[in-house]
This record gives structure tokens, C-alpha cells and sequence, in this order.
């Protein structure tokens, strides 16, 4: 099994900073897509930043030059860098990556969600 831990969320003034982590552990063969994606209240969940293995990053247009995603493979985590945060920003986030298990199975999967919540 994968298994994602996230971390970094919490309460944040409008044009303050938060930094998420998310942990990958398990039966990890190789993560080709890491990735953040964000459900607000009332709303779909939306993809905020993803990290495949190779090639550039993708960001949604609404936090394009705001946010940052970035990885560390050896420690199999990813990170979400927040800047000029908003209220809009206030959702709960979620990691998933896709991975190669050990048993060579695609899988994909999800962390449990890090609430974000930004005051104006």
C-alpha cells in the first residue's frame, strides 16, 4: 500500500504564507506525478499545482505566479509553497501523486486533506 501524509495547513491572514508538505511511504516502486489539488466549500475540487517527473510544472491560472510546487524525490515528498495568499485560497488541500508500486500496479492516491483557511 501508498500512503500520503500531509502537513502545513492552518489559519493565515489575506497576503500571508503557508508551506504544505506531503509525505509518500509504502510500497513505492516510483512516483511519476505528483501533484496539489484544493476543494473549497460548495465547490469541485480543482488541480492547484502538479510535478510530473519529468517535463515543467502545471498551475491553475488562479494561483499562477503566487504559489509554488516543488519536490524532493529521495525523500519521496512535494511541497506546496503559498505566497499572496487570499480568502479565495481557503480550502481544504489535498495531495496525490501516481505511482508504480513494488508490485509494479499503477495506482493512484490521496492524502487525507490539510485544511487552509485565509481571513481578510
Amino acid at each position: 500500500q501508498v500512503q500520503l501524509v500531509e502537513s502545513g495547513g492552518g489559519l493565515v491572514q489575506a497576503g500571508g504564507s503557508l508551506r504544505l508538505s506531503c509525505v509518500a511511504s509504502g510500497s513505492i516502486f516510483k512516483i511519476n506525478v505528483m501533484g496539489w489539488h484544493r476543494q473549497a466549500p460548495g465547490k469541485a475540487r480543482e488541480l492547484v499545482a502538479a510535478f510530473p517527473t519529468t517535463g515543467s510544472t502545471n498551475y491553475a491560472d488562479s494561483v499562477k505566479g503566487r504559489f509554488t510546487i516543488s519536490r524532493d524525490n529521495a525523500k519521496n515528498t512535494v511541497y506546496l509553497q503559498m505566497n499572496s495568499l487570499k480568502p479565495d485560497d481557503t480550502a481544504v488541500y489535498y495531495c496525490n501523486i501516481r505511482a508504480l508500486t513494488t508490485g509494479l500496479r499503477d495506482v493512484t492516491v490521496w492524502g487525507q486533506g490539510t485544511l487552509v483557511t485565509v481571513s481578510s
